[in-house]
């Protein structure tokens, strides 16, 4: 599920931002090893203070799993003014019909193995269908991205192979970089999604997103049980309750019943909802 975060709405999802920041230390920083600035866990630069657009992929459960994020080309962007070396003396690309990719990330330890829905193939598919789905709607006609060879093969593999590249590939880090040229085209589009098996829109509206991020939020406000573990089955039963709602009526509704079972319950009674069906059904 996508949502997309620009300087128009930013004020909104200031959470989910800190959220996607943490994802992209543990990623650029941690797996990685790029040079980057992390700074109380989230890794932020000068880039991301242009009001650039994110995609940000979320999972059932509200998490961010997935994001990018689009800058213009015509102003400083990555290739010209940090990943210049992959240039190779040549000048950047500006164009006003083609926006830069950088940053594209997924939690491979949040998701699982396969291409099922919450797994690392069907995110990175996701991620893929709504940044090219935004820039194409955007007026978009090509996207250039700084990836590395693992990413440019995950892209082949999707049937979204570069049509060209730019420059040569240089050393970034534990990895290699290099920058691909991608086409925001209906063709192409449909080739990813072909692949995954996505049919359907992937982009949810700005409260959709809210609800499911803040029912997360809630959740995680749960106390822990007896042995110190999260309350898995009552948070199961939470998210399949956010999921399973079409409006913003009944998604309000989950979280005042999240909030109404924070409130009331004692210890012992929030226990007794782990351990079996019939105790939530007798309390509720």
């Amino acid at each position: 599920m996508i949502v997309v975060v620009d300087g128009l709405n930013r004020h909104l999802f200031g959470e989910v931002l800190d959220e996607m920041y943490e994802l992209r230390a543990r990623v650029f920083g941690g797996r990685l090893g790029w040079d980057v600035k992390i700074e109380d866990g989230k890794e932020i630069d000068e880039f991301d203070h242009l009001d650039p657009a994110y995609v940000i992929g979320l999972d059932d459960g509200g998490n961010v799993v997935a994001a990018v994020r689009a800058l213009q080309t015509t102003g400083p962007h990555m290739l010209a003014d940090v990943f210049s070396a992959i240039l190779d003396g040549e000048a950047p690309i500006r164009s006003a019909r083609m926006w830069e990719s950088t940053r594209f990330c997924v939690d491979t330890q949040r998701l699982s193995r396969g291409k099922e829905k919450n797994s690392v193939s069907y995110a990175t598919c996701e991620l893929m269908i709504g940044s090219l789905e935004y820039a194409k709607n955007a007026g978009m006609e090509d996207i250039i991205t700084v990836i590395d060879p693992v990413m440019d093969r995950v892209l082949k593999r999707s049937n979204c192979a570069p049509y060209d590249y730019v420059g040569k590939t240089v050393p970034m880090g534990k990895v290699s970089a290099l920058a691909a040229l991608l086409d925001c085209t209906d063709e192409r589009i449909q080739g990813i999604r072909e692949f995954a098996g996505i049919h359907e829109d992937v982009f949810l509206e700005e409260e959709e997103a809210l609800a499911l991020f803040n029912s997360k939020k809630a959740i995680e406000k749960q106390p822990a049980n007896r042995d110190h573990k999260p309350l898995t089955d009552l948070e199961k039963y939470f998210v399949e309750q956010m999921s399973a709602a079409r409006t913003e009526e009944e998604r309000q509704d989950v979280l005042r019943l999240i909030e109404t079972l924070t409130d009331t319950f004692t210890p012992e009674q929030r226990h007794a909802l782990l351990d079996t069906p019939r105790a939530f059904a007798h309390e509720a």
